[in-house]
């Protein structure tokens, strides 16, 4: 339970050092949901939900690599936890800026 602890500590003092940017992420994010108003639908939907799928089984590989390790040096299971985590979030993080993405470039209903 510790590691859990301290890895969430650890995400929550790396926010703390770039939260002008993260709060710049939202405002850009809402004007994007805001332009794209009217044209978002099930299709969009399903298009940022595959490729936020696909940036996650990416990440989820390629994580390791990245950071100078490898499969083979993940024998905790908090080590599993958190590549899931990385790869999850981040994979979230796709589908959500990709949904008014994708519904600025569709044609009006």
């Amino acid at each position: 339970m510790y590691e859990i602890w301290l890895a969430m500590n650890i995400v929550y003092e790396i926010a703390l050092g770039i939260w002008p940017l993260l709060a710049l992420l939202l405002v850009v994010w809402l004007a994007m949901l805001v332009a794209a108003r009217g044209r978002l639908g099930a299709r969009q939907a399903g298009r940022a939900l595959l490729l936020g799928g696909l940036v996650t089984v990416a990440l989820f590989f390629s994580v390791p690599a990245l950071t100078q390790s490898s499969f083979a040096n993940m024998g905790y299971w908090v080590d599993w936890a958190n590549l899931l985590a990385i790869a999850l979030g981040l994979g979230a993080l796709a589908a959500v800026f990709s949904l008014p993405l994708f519904g600025l470039v569709a044609r009006r209903r």
